[in-house]
Protein backbone atom coordinates (compact mmCIF):
# COMPACT_ATOMS: atom_id res chain seq x y z
CA UNK A 1 0.00 0.00 0.00
CA UNK A 2 2.85 2.41 0.76
CA UNK A 3 4.32 1.76 -2.65
CA UNK A 4 0.98 2.55 -4.29
CA UNK A 5 0.73 5.86 -2.40
CA UNK A 6 4.30 6.80 -3.30
CA UNK A 7 3.63 5.90 -6.88
CA UNK A 8 0.52 8.06 -6.87
CA UNK A 9 2.40 11.08 -5.55
CA UNK A 10 5.27 11.01 -8.01
CA UNK A 11 3.22 11.69 -11.16
CA UNK A 12 1.47 14.57 -9.38
CA UNK A 13 4.81 16.18 -8.55
CA UNK A 14 6.10 15.70 -12.10
CA UNK A 15 2.90 17.06 -13.57
CA UNK A 16 3.18 20.26 -11.51
CA UNK A 17 6.72 20.71 -12.78
CA UNK A 18 5.78 19.98 -16.37
CA UNK A 19 2.87 22.41 -16.21
CA UNK A 20 5.19 25.31 -15.51
CA UNK A 21 5.16 27.66 -18.49
CA UNK A 22 8.42 27.91 -20.37
CA UNK A 23 8.58 31.37 -21.89
CA UNK A 24 9.74 31.54 -25.50
CA UNK A 25 10.62 34.30 -27.91
CA UNK A 26 7.36 35.24 -29.58
CA UNK A 27 5.24 38.25 -30.49
CA UNK A 28 4.76 40.88 -27.77
CA UNK A 29 7.51 39.45 -25.56
CA UNK A 30 10.26 41.79 -24.40
CA UNK A 31 13.49 40.02 -25.30
CA UNK A 32 16.93 40.88 -23.92
CA UNK A 33 19.97 39.44 -25.68
CA UNK A 34 23.71 39.56 -25.91
CA UNK A 35 24.98 39.52 -29.48
CA UNK A 36 28.19 39.67 -31.45
CA UNK A 37 28.30 40.79 -35.07
CA UNK A 38 30.90 40.04 -37.71
CA UNK A 39 30.93 41.07 -41.36
CA UNK A 40 33.13 38.11 -42.35
CA UNK A 41 32.61 34.52 -41.33
CA UNK A 42 35.09 33.87 -38.53
CA UNK A 43 36.32 37.46 -38.80
CA UNK A 44 36.76 40.09 -36.09
CA UNK A 45 33.77 41.28 -34.09
CA UNK A 46 32.59 44.70 -35.28
CA UNK A 47 29.74 45.16 -32.77
CA UNK A 48 28.80 43.43 -29.56
CA UNK A 49 27.01 43.86 -26.26
CA UNK A 50 28.84 43.20 -23.01
CA UNK A 51 28.08 42.94 -19.31
CA UNK A 52 24.80 44.56 -18.31
CA UNK A 53 24.42 46.40 -21.63
CA UNK A 54 21.89 44.13 -23.32
CA UNK A 55 19.97 44.69 -26.51
CA UNK A 56 16.31 44.83 -25.46
CA UNK A 57 13.39 44.98 -27.86
CA UNK A 58 9.71 44.16 -28.30
CA UNK A 59 9.59 41.06 -30.46
CA UNK A 60 7.34 40.80 -33.48
CA UNK A 61 6.57 44.51 -33.76
CA UNK A 62 9.02 45.51 -36.47
CA UNK A 63 11.72 46.84 -34.16
CA UNK A 64 14.35 44.58 -35.66
CA UNK A 65 15.39 43.24 -39.04
CA UNK A 66 12.83 40.62 -40.03
CA UNK A 67 15.39 37.88 -40.67
CA UNK A 68 17.07 38.68 -37.36
CA UNK A 69 13.78 38.00 -35.57
CA UNK A 70 13.06 34.91 -37.66
CA UNK A 71 16.23 33.29 -36.34
CA UNK A 72 15.30 34.04 -32.72
CA UNK A 73 11.68 32.88 -32.84
CA UNK A 74 10.73 30.20 -30.27
CA UNK A 75 14.10 30.22 -28.51
CA UNK A 76 14.18 30.06 -24.69
CA UNK A 77 16.26 31.86 -22.08
CA UNK A 78 19.84 30.63 -22.09
CA UNK A 79 19.73 29.37 -25.66
CA UNK A 80 22.10 30.69 -28.33
CA UNK A 81 22.01 30.77 -32.11
CA UNK A 82 24.39 31.78 -34.90
CA UNK A 83 23.17 32.83 -38.33
CA UNK A 84 24.08 34.71 -41.50
CA UNK A 85 22.15 37.51 -43.19
CA UNK A 86 22.86 38.59 -46.75
CA UNK A 87 22.94 42.31 -47.61
CA UNK A 88 19.42 41.97 -49.01
CA UNK A 89 18.25 40.50 -45.68
CA UNK A 90 20.17 43.14 -43.74
CA UNK A 91 20.70 46.76 -44.69
CA UNK A 92 20.61 46.56 -48.46
CA UNK A 93 23.28 47.14 -51.06
CA UNK A 94 25.68 50.07 -51.03
CA UNK A 95 24.53 52.86 -53.38
CA UNK A 96 27.07 55.38 -54.65
CA UNK A 97 24.27 57.86 -55.42
CA UNK A 98 23.76 58.23 -51.66
CA UNK A 99 27.19 59.86 -51.34
CA UNK A 100 26.60 63.57 -51.96
CA UNK A 101 28.43 66.89 -51.79
CA UNK A 102 26.64 69.52 -49.70
CA UNK A 103 27.66 73.21 -49.74
CA UNK A 104 29.85 74.04 -46.77
CA UNK A 105 27.71 77.10 -46.00
CA UNK A 106 24.84 74.73 -45.22
CA UNK A 107 26.65 73.84 -41.99
CA UNK A 108 27.19 77.45 -40.87
CA UNK A 109 25.21 76.89 -37.65
CA UNK A 110 26.53 73.40 -37.04
CA UNK A 111 28.97 73.06 -34.07
CA UNK A 112 32.38 73.49 -35.64
CA UNK A 113 34.02 71.09 -33.20
CA UNK A 114 31.85 68.38 -34.77
CA UNK A 115 32.82 69.26 -38.32
CA UNK A 116 35.16 66.35 -38.83
CA UNK A 117 35.31 63.15 -40.83
CA UNK A 118 33.24 60.42 -39.20
CA UNK A 119 30.66 62.64 -37.51
CA UNK A 120 27.12 61.33 -37.94
CA UNK A 121 24.53 63.95 -38.83
CA UNK A 122 20.76 63.27 -38.64
CA UNK A 123 18.96 65.07 -41.45
CA UNK A 124 15.47 65.46 -42.84
CA UNK A 125 14.66 65.93 -46.52
CA UNK A 126 11.89 68.02 -48.06
CA UNK A 127 9.51 65.06 -47.87
CA UNK A 128 10.00 64.72 -44.12
CA UNK A 129 12.07 61.54 -44.42
CA UNK A 130 14.71 61.13 -41.73
CA UNK A 131 18.22 60.39 -42.94
CA UNK A 132 21.49 59.89 -41.15
CA UNK A 133 24.74 60.46 -42.95
CA UNK A 134 28.32 60.58 -41.86
CA UNK A 135 30.92 63.04 -43.03
CA UNK A 136 33.52 61.42 -45.28
CA UNK A 137 35.40 64.49 -46.56
CA UNK A 138 35.52 68.25 -45.99
CA UNK A 139 36.80 70.97 -48.31
CA UNK A 140 36.54 74.76 -48.17
CA UNK A 141 33.48 74.60 -50.42
CA UNK A 142 31.69 71.32 -49.69
CA UNK A 143 31.06 68.59 -47.15
CA UNK A 144 30.84 65.10 -48.63
CA UNK A 145 28.31 62.96 -46.81
CA UNK A 146 27.50 59.27 -47.13
CA UNK A 147 23.86 58.40 -46.42
CA UNK A 148 24.30 54.66 -46.83
CA UNK A 149 23.75 52.61 -43.70
CA UNK A 150 27.05 51.65 -42.06
CA UNK A 151 26.30 47.99 -42.79
CA UNK A 152 25.02 48.50 -46.34
CA UNK A 153 26.43 45.96 -48.79
CA UNK A 154 27.81 43.77 -46.02
CA UNK A 155 27.08 40.22 -44.96
CA UNK A 156 26.09 39.98 -41.31
CA UNK A 157 27.19 37.06 -39.14
CA UNK A 158 25.38 37.11 -35.80
CA UNK A 159 25.84 35.11 -32.64
CA UNK A 160 22.96 35.78 -30.24
CA UNK A 161 22.27 34.54 -26.70
CA UNK A 162 18.81 34.93 -25.19
CA UNK A 163 19.34 36.35 -21.70
CA UNK A 164 15.83 37.30 -20.60
CA UNK A 165 12.24 37.06 -21.83
CA UNK A 166 9.26 38.74 -20.20
CA UNK A 167 5.69 39.65 -21.04
CA UNK A 168 5.39 43.17 -22.40
CA UNK A 169 3.42 45.69 -20.37
CA UNK A 170 0.09 46.80 -21.90
CA UNK A 171 1.54 50.27 -22.52
CA UNK A 172 4.52 48.78 -24.34
CA UNK A 173 2.24 46.74 -26.58
CA UNK A 174 0.09 49.81 -27.22
CA UNK A 175 3.08 51.99 -28.07
CA UNK A 176 4.91 49.25 -29.97
CA UNK A 177 8.24 49.60 -28.18
CA UNK A 178 10.01 48.88 -24.88
CA UNK A 179 9.92 51.38 -22.02
CA UNK A 180 13.09 51.31 -19.96
CA UNK A 181 15.36 53.65 -18.03
CA UNK A 182 13.43 56.66 -19.14
CA UNK A 183 14.08 56.04 -22.83
CA UNK A 184 11.42 55.33 -25.42
CA UNK A 185 12.38 54.41 -28.95
CA UNK A 186 9.68 55.48 -31.37
CA UNK A 187 9.07 54.68 -35.01
CA UNK A 188 9.52 51.57 -37.05
CA UNK A 189 12.80 50.18 -35.79
CA UNK A 190 14.91 48.12 -38.12
CA UNK A 191 18.16 48.00 -36.26
CA UNK A 192 19.93 45.33 -34.25
CA UNK A 193 21.56 47.72 -31.83
CA UNK A 194 19.97 50.20 -29.44
CA UNK A 195 23.00 51.10 -27.38
CA UNK A 196 25.71 53.10 -29.05
CA UNK A 197 29.32 53.26 -27.97
CA UNK A 198 28.44 56.40 -26.04
CA UNK A 199 25.75 54.57 -24.08
CA UNK A 200 22.88 56.40 -25.71
CA UNK A 201 19.97 54.64 -27.35
CA UNK A 202 19.73 54.61 -31.12
CA UNK A 203 16.49 53.94 -32.96
CA UNK A 204 16.42 52.84 -36.55
CA UNK A 205 13.57 52.92 -38.99
CA UNK A 206 12.60 52.39 -42.60
CA UNK A 207 11.54 55.34 -44.70
CA UNK A 208 9.08 55.03 -47.57
CA UNK A 209 11.96 54.54 -49.98
CA UNK A 210 12.91 51.31 -48.22
CA UNK A 211 16.23 52.63 -46.97
CA UNK A 212 17.29 52.06 -43.37
CA UNK A 213 18.08 55.12 -41.29
CA UNK A 214 19.03 55.71 -37.67
CA UNK A 215 18.79 58.74 -35.44
CA UNK A 216 20.25 59.31 -32.03
CA UNK A 217 18.30 60.73 -29.12
CA UNK A 218 20.38 62.52 -26.52
CA UNK A 219 18.28 63.91 -23.72
CA UNK A 220 21.10 65.94 -22.22
CA UNK A 221 22.59 67.45 -25.34
CA UNK A 222 19.48 67.68 -27.49
CA UNK A 223 19.42 66.65 -31.13
CA UNK A 224 21.10 67.79 -34.31
CA UNK A 225 18.60 68.34 -37.09
CA UNK A 226 19.25 69.16 -40.72
CA UNK A 227 16.53 70.17 -43.12
CA UNK A 228 16.39 70.46 -46.87
CA UNK A 229 14.28 73.29 -48.23
CA UNK A 230 12.39 73.27 -51.49
CA UNK A 231 13.36 76.73 -52.69
CA UNK A 232 17.00 76.09 -53.56
CA UNK A 233 17.16 72.32 -53.13
CA UNK A 234 20.06 72.63 -50.70
CA UNK A 235 20.45 71.01 -47.32
CA UNK A 236 20.19 73.43 -44.40
CA UNK A 237 21.45 72.41 -40.99
CA UNK A 238 20.77 73.70 -37.54
CA UNK A 239 21.83 72.60 -34.09
CA UNK A 240 19.36 72.37 -31.27
CA UNK A 241 20.46 72.25 -27.67
CA UNK A 242 18.05 72.24 -24.77
CA UNK A 243 18.65 75.20 -22.51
Amino acid sequence: MLKRKDAARRPTHRNNFCNQTIMKVEKNKVVSVHYALRTEEGGPIVEQTTGEHLLEFLFGRGMMLQKFEDNLANLEEGQSVSFHLTPEEGYGEYHKVMVVDIPRQTFANFPQEMMKVGTRVPMQDNHGNHLVGHIVAITDATVKMDFNHDMAGKDLYFTVEIKKIRDAEPEEIEHGHVHHEGHCCHGEGKCHKHDGEDGEHHCCHDDEDGEHHCHKHDEEDGEHHCHKHDEDGEHHCCHHKDE
